[in-house]
């Protein structure tokens, strides 16, 4: 700005000389010293923006930062929340595509598709998704299988390792499993992946009691929850950050885990967390 550059040179040089080379009036020079002299009447907003942008660790773009202002008080319109964080250079990391990969199978293993992309659900633990994806550490890749209810989009168990095993995904099943209440019987989506078609998943399926679906080959729509959830993971945890070894990876990986479920406002569940969602909703 003009006005600050010669504010700052006329201590050097002549203010008539200052004012004839930048081309301004000397009353409108004064006229805006004036302005930058006064306190900044949106101070307290702004630091109360920066509060929450950081503590969601640049997660948030401006309408969850709105709804986190609103709530602590603050009467403000979210335009207005878009207009200063865009001058404070607040900006939210932005999700990207991610191409997806169908796993051709086992021809003849698959389960039908028994959700049919039915995403919402009455009550917890009525319908679960899950599926696998990596993370490149370094010179070495961490995989994750998640096991996500689609109540309130909520982690119910997760596993993470060096290889996508069998294992690997049973693990986040059983745990998934031990979480259950008598008489919960949730459905269990996944693609055609060959965890999902072997009979130790199989297995662990049908002595829980539990019904097993499977995305038609190649639709990753099917199973868009699960792909929704990498998609912001790897977005607000993975693609901006450098994690110089596995461990560090993990220990943000569970830390990341535990704040989606209990802090992570979702506008999907009218800007609650999935704790607080469940929390509010009608026991049965």
């Amino acid at each position: 700005m003009k006005t600050q550059v010669i504010a700052t040179l006329k201590a050097e040089f002549p203010l008539v000389v200052l004012l004839e080379v930048a081309g301004l009036a000397r009353s409108t020079f004064f006229y805006h010293q004036a302005r930058l002299d006064r306190p900044d009447p949106q101070a307290a907003l702004k630091a109360a923006i920066t509060g929450v942008f950081t503590q969601a660790q640049g997660r948030y773009g401006y309408r969850r930062v709105h709804v986190m202002l609103r709530r602590a008080g603050w009467q403000v319109a979210a335009k207005t929340v878009l207009k200063l964080m865009n001058s404070l250079g607040l900006v939210c990391q932005i999700r990207r595509r991610r191409r997806y990969r169908a796993f051709a199978g086992r021809p003849g293993m698959a389960a039908p598709n028994v959700l049919d992309r039915q995403f919402g659900t009455p009550a917890p633990n009525t319908a679960w998704v899950t599926d696998l994806t990596e993370f490149k550490i370094t010179d070495r890749k961490v995989y994750l299988s998640p096991v996500i209810d689609l109540f309130d989009r909520s982690i119910v168990a997760y596993s993470h390792g060096l290889s996508p095993s069998l294992e690997l995904a049973n693990s986040s099943l059983r745990k998934a499993v031990a979480t259950l209440q008598p008489g919960q019987r949730p459905l269990v989506h996944s693609d055609q992946g060959f965890h999902y078609q072997h009979i130790s998943w199989q297995r662990i399926l049908t002595d829980a009691g539990l019904t097993q679906s499977m995305s038609r080959r190649g639709n990753c729509l099917d199973n868009a929850i699960a792909e929704n959830f990498f998609s912001h993971l790897k977005e607000e945890l993975f693609h901006h950050t450098k994690f110089d070894s596995v461990e560090d990876f993990t220990t943000a990986l569970d830390d990341y885990m535990g704040w989606f479920n209990t802090t992570r406002i979702s506008t999907a569940l009218g800007n609650l967390s999935p704790a607080d969602y469940r929390a509010q909703a009608p026991t049965t």
